[in-house]
């Protein structure tokens, strides 16, 4: 490996656990092999695979795909159960990991039953997966190392968004250019080698993520009721994951209409070669990986000066963001309905507002519920965290498959309107939230 490689990577997690970057890889390869499969699953949807639909073949994708990724994001509350419960997270990432490789094979197989049959086990190897490697970056991490976990969690987002950031040009040229099947075979062979790297490094890891012992004194007293701190706690949780939703419904347009917007109204020619639509959604990845370490770096520097905002405000920010991301598109879409071709500034506009928004709501919202959430359901409520990207995502797909009849300015004011109204609500809230974080906040 090239020196300066060696150095940035020091720098990169200097001040950092050890077993962080073995996460950080794992994660990377699994949602390249996720995004690489969601780049094209859409337009795989509409130009292939339901052409028989006719008219109705890009409602009935837009409105599927929205099924499905709710479903991605519901599994984790069974998920982290069975993991907090029964077999530990280790296990759970291992299961996890093995079911997604096989649904993303299964995917590349041209007929609807083997679609089916994907989608459902794509759908459980997440459930078993995303709650429990996230809980597993919390445990490096001192209980009271806030705005280290916040950082070390920001660093590992990173790791999602560089996955994704490579895996739309991987899967999308692959997919668009010489068979859709290439792409889906793309995503299998990545999660694989996110398995293979994960086994490799379990060593490493120690006690972390291991399951504890039925029998012991720490369990007995684990049993114990919930007290007044924590239920408040939980609480917060709860309220936090509802307003996520209008984040979210907002954000998960990337992949549906977003990206129709990309393949039909925006002018995609680059020195005379064009840009495939499914590219676009690399656009948010780079942002993530090109600001992820300033953000971290800006929430130190405040929390050094006493002044770094509590999670709720940071994520009212992210809905504020959300909502001026689609104010950017009213003039483009404006103009894309009187027929012209848009240029790809105003997406990529879009794409680094939201981008900006999510680094001030996602990384932070994990590691807020890992850090109030009772050490025993810790698993458990990042899967009730993953509820509201169920809701938001299954919204996202009924919204999206509106795209064909409703007037596009008046489409994309609805986004404007709702995670504005909610970044508002969530503003008011702010203050007796922090109250029931007891000081986690």
């Amino acid at each position: 490996m090239p020196k300066f490689l060696l150095i940035f990577l020091a720098k990169f997690f200097a001040n950092h656990p050890k077993q962080l970057p073995l996460l950080f890889t794992v994660e990377a390869f699994e949602r390249f092999a996720y995004y690489a499969m969601r780049s094209i699953l859409v337009l795989y949807m509409s130009k292939f695979l339901f052409l028989d639909l006719g008219e109705d073949a890009t409602r009935f994708s837009n409105s599927l795909y929205g099924w499905f990724t709710g479903l991605v994001y519901l599994s984790p509350v069974f998920g982290g159960l069975i993991a907090d419960r029964l077999i530990g997270k280790r296990a759970s990432v291992i299961i996890g990991a093995i079911l997604m490789g096989l649904g993303y094979f299964t995917i590349a197989m041209p007929y609807v039953s083997f679609f089916y049959v994907a989608l459902g086990l794509i759908i459980l190897g997440n459930g078993f997966f995303k709650p429990n490697i996230t809980p597993m970056v919390s445990e490096l991490y001192p209980d009271k190392d806030t705005t280290g976990k916040q950082g070390g969690m920001t660093i590992f987002y990173m790791g999602i968004n560089l996955g994704a950031l490579f895996s739309p040009l991987i899967a999308g040229t692959l997919g668009e250019n010489y068979g859709w099947h290439w792409g889906f075979i793309a995503a299998g062979v990545g999660m694989f080698i996110a398995l293979g790297i994960f086994l490799w490094g379990q060593k490493t890891l120690g006690h972390i993520g291991r399951r504890k012992p039925s029998i012991t004194a720490t369990s007995v007293t684990e049993k114990r009721n919930l007290t007044r701190e924590e239920k408040q706690q939980m609480a917060v949780i709860g309220i936090l994951s509802f307003f996520v939703i209008f984040f979210w419904v907002a954000f998960e347009q990337a992949g549906s209409s977003l990206t129709l917007f990309a393949d039909r109204s925006v002018d995609r020619m680059i020195f005379g070669l064009e840009f495939p639509a499914s590219w676009f959604q690399s656009i948010n990845p780079l942002f993530i990986v090109l600001l992820g370490l300033p953000m971290t770096r800006l929430w130190k520097w405040l929390s050094d000066r006493g002044k770094e905002p509590s999670a709720p405000m940071k994520m009212t920010y992210g809905l504020f963001l959300a909502s001026i991301g689609f104010l950017i598109m009213i003039p483009a879409a404006m103009l894309a309905s009187g027929g012209s071709k848009v240029m790809m500034l105003w997406l990529i506009g879009v794409y680094f507002t939201h981008t900006v928004g999510e680094l001030c709501l996602s990384p932070i919202g994990l590691a807020t519920v890992t850090e109030l959430a009772p050490k025993r359901f810790v698993s458990m409520m990042i899967g009730v965290w993953f509820v509201a990207n169920f809701a938001a995502n299954w919204l996202a797909g009924q919204f999206a498959s509106l795209y064909e009849t409703m007037a596009l300015t008046t489409f994309f004011w609805v986004p404007v309107i709702t995670a504005g109204v909610a970044g508002l609500i969530l503003l008011c809230l702010v203050n007796p939230l922090k109250k029931w974080g007891h000081g986690k906040l």
